[in-house]
């Protein structure tokens, strides 16, 4: 049952103008308090169009609403509040996720529209590290949630893999790179030379333009130096890879920046024909001063393009191939106006599909005691936190659970998750300060705590068995046990609202909600000792539930979950 549609019509057919069923709809709200109701509908809306303070409006409404499915309507203040039938309201949910398992949540409203997200993105020959996983988790979230809901995506890996620090790599390679080191420890080796490069080029400027003689020679498809670009491109993928398994992440194209190194004077044409290049300085740009915007620059002086032609050329390329209904790029938020200008421009060359391009941006991770740094060899490299992250989980089981089974795999699950839930738990505009104790911590909001939840769970239903026979609904009756109902049949809205704020976070924050009102309901009623078979049989119901919501929901986060901890 869709509670907001019913009330919707409800009131509808109640008004004597005509309002949109939509928005109604749209405007129902969950209230914060349980005694204020389970749906409240604000009369504001309603009052320039009845010509009534919203006060009398829900007063006059409130004795004229049909009952059936509640088991009260009341009026207070602007608000016309709805108290759901809490044993339907109970049955229709748990009943509905028994049937639909894993696909509960699931949807077809996505079905035809293809969307392209554009996420993770790491610069090839450099590590991946802790600021990478930003972008990928969202990426992978919102790629999970968004075909959970019927949409195709597709996965794109906008390789950083061109520029004139590949020259300097090259550069670095010929005369320090030590080839050994580099079979065993490939990325370690490229970031010693790279490092090294910058440190020796304080010293001798002259090394700035050994560098750009050599990128020049790559962009002109010399054979060694395309050899060894290619060289550096592979090992890469292969660290990356390891990496991307670890968290369960896919792609669907590895279309990185040299892809579109053949499409760009194409571009760099059709804005000069649309009339909008301009020359400044030397450079070609596309002025954007009326958008309050500096010049979007196409080529520089001496006639190079840079990241911005290549995204538009990416663009096109991206509309072209897949023709999306959504394009997607998530990108951290000290791009807000490259992918400003961006759009502005597409727009400006005529393609309306502009305002179906969305930058989903986030902010940076720090570490409390220090800066992050490539140039300078400060990183901390992604496969080491996740392995530090699984050891860490394993000397916490060996202390509190040492005869669990399959521990290896359990600390693999668990560590794995941890991070990725703590890069996801709040508003991605957020900064990330890295903190080991609060991210692998099994209390509070963190991952461990919501899939030590599940596994509670499955181990009462392993203890006690499983619900049998038809369900008595109406012994779900404590506050506890409505709470806890109200908020698995909220799920598929969390996901919803996520899609609408390209926000996993709002699905992150229900999941802990549920995680929290379990673990209330389970301490405040002891099912292994709860003398009512009736009781005990609704209760093991709502647990079944729980725990597939909640592995529903992780999924969708790209995190797994364990059965035993």
């Amino acid at each position: 049952m869709d509670y907001k549609k019913i009330i919707a019509n409800k009131i509808k057919e109640n008004l004597e103008v005509t309002v949109d069923l939509e928005v109604i709809e749209n405007s129902i709200e969950i209230p914060p308090k349980s005694d204020m109701g389970d749906y409240a509908f604000p009369c504001f809306i309603l009052s320039k169009t009845l010509r009534k303070a919203p006060n009398k409006i829900a007063e006059e409404l409130s004795p004229k609403i049909d009952k059936e499915g509640f088991e009260r309507v009341e009026n207070l203040g602007p608000y016309l509040n709805f108290f759901v039938d809490k044993e339907v309201f109970s049955e229709n949910t748990l009943e509905k996720i028994q049937n639909e398992k894993d696909e509960y949540g699931a949807s077809r409203a996505g079905e035809g529209k293809n969307i392209t997200i554009d996420f993770s993105s790491p610069n090839i020959a450099k590590p991946f590290h802790v600021g990478h996983l930003f972008s990928t988790a969202i990426g992978n979230s919102l790629y999970k949630i968004l075909s959970f809901e019927g949409y195709n995506c597709i996965g794109i890996n906008h390789l950083g893999d061109w520029g004139t620090q590949f020259g300097k790599l090259i550069s670095a390679y010929k005369r320090w790179c030590d080839k050994d080191t580099l079979t065993k420890e490939p990325i370690k080796e490229l970031l010693r030379i790279y490092v090294k490069f910058h440190a020796e080029a304080e010293k001798d400027p002259t090394l700035e333009d050994e560098g750009r003689m050599y990128f020049k020679k790559l962009e002109d498809g010399e054979e060694e130096e395309v050899a060894l670009w290619k060289k550096f491109r592979e090992l890469s993928l292969k660290e990356f890879d390891i990496v991307y398994k670890l968290l369960n992440v896919k792609f669907d194209a590895y279309t990185g920046e040299s892809f579109y190194n053949d499409k760009m004077d194409a571009v760099v044409e059709e804005i000069e024909k649309k009339g909008i290049l301009t020359s400044s300085n030397g450079a070609k740009v596309v002025m954007l001063e009326d958008y309050n915007m500096p010049p979007c620059i196409i080529r520089k002086s001496d006639g190079a393009t840079i990241y911005a032609t290549r995204d538009l050329a990416a663009a096109e390329y991206r509309k072209k191939t897949y023709d999306f209904y959504k394009s997607i790029y998530v990108v951290g938020s000290d791009q807000k106006l490259h992918f400003k200008q961006l759009f502005k421009t597409l727009e400006l060359m005529g393609h309306d599909w502009a305002k179906d391009c969305k930058h989903v941006s986030f902010g940076m991770v720090r570490f409390a005691d220090r800066k992050l740094s490539t140039r300078k060899g400060e990183v901390i490299f992604l496969d080491e936190v996740l392995s530090e992250a699984m050891e860490k989980t394993l000397e916490i089981i060996n202390v509190k659970n040492p005869e669990l089974k399959n521990k290896e795999e359990v600390s693999k699950v668990v560590g794995v998750g941890s991070i990725v839930f703590a890069y996801l738990k709040n508003n991605r505009e957020k900064d990330i300060v890295f903190d080991w104790k609060e991210m692998l911590s099994f209390e509070g909001e963190t991952g461990p705590y919501v899939q030590y939840t599940y596994a509670r769970g499955k181990s009462i239903l392993r203890k006690l068995g499983v619900s049998q026979g038809k369900i008595d609904y109406s012994k779900l009756n404590t506050t506890e046990d409505f709470e806890l109902i109200k908020l698995l049949e909220g799920f598929q809205g969390s996901i919803f609202s996520a899609i609408d704020k390209l926000e996993p976070s709002i699905l992150t924050r229900h999941i802990i909600e549920i995680a929290k009102a379990f673990n209330k309901f389970y301490n405040s009623n002891r099912i292994s000792t709860e003398a009512d078979e009736k009781v005990k049989n609704a209760r093991l119901k709502l647990t079944e539930a729980t725990t597939q919501v909640i592995k529903n929901g992780l999924k969708l986060l790209g995190i797994g979950v364990v059965e035993e901890m």
